[in-house]
């Protein structure tokens, strides 16, 4: 069982991950979190890998910053009487992954796999807004990403 992940691509140069990997992270972060009475594996999401200007018109929208980010998380709020498994959508800007992963000397798929897990998390509740929540939720991205044998993203930055 896994999740079931509309992958949309909505730039046409530049290095995308198949849609394969894209999966492979998600269930990884989703089988994490799920437990017999909370199956959040069979949940529905949404990736869309976007420009800057998309990234950049979106995080002004939404967040009131002016320049294009690398992940943004909108998790879904269903009304108290509806019952559907969609966790949100992750808008991932691909310029912005690739200018990230040099300036970190990072390889480029390992953050693609950071920026998936660590959007999957924020959709599922987790945030870094306090320092004590910033703890928790990159113990568990560096737990993760040790799962698909990537280092510590957090290491030296």
């Amino acid at each position: 069982m896994s999740a079931f992940v509309d992958y949309q691509i909505a730039v046409e140069d530049g290095f995308i991950p198949p849609s394969a990997d894209i999966q492979k992270w998600v269930d990884l972060v989703l089988s994490s979190q799920s437990t017999p009475s909370n199956t959040i594996l069979n949940s529905e999401l949404t990736v869309r890998v976007v420009s800057e200007q998309e990234s950049q018109g979106l995080n002004l929208q939404y967040r009131n910053i002016d320049k294009p980010t690398n992940v943004l998380s909108f998790p879904f709020e269903a009304p108290a009487e509806v019952e559907i498994n969609l966790l949100g959508d992750l808008v991932v800007c691909a310029d912005v992954v690739k200018k990230e992963s040099i300036s970190q000397n990072k390889q480029l798929l390992h953050h693609w796999a950071h920026m998936i897990i660590h959007g999957t998390l924020h959709l599922l509740g987790f945030d870094h807004v306090e320092e004590e929540q910033a703890q928790q939720m990159e113990a568990l991205e560096v737990l993760l990403l040790a799962k698909l044998d990537i280092d510590d993203p957090y290491k030296d930055h």
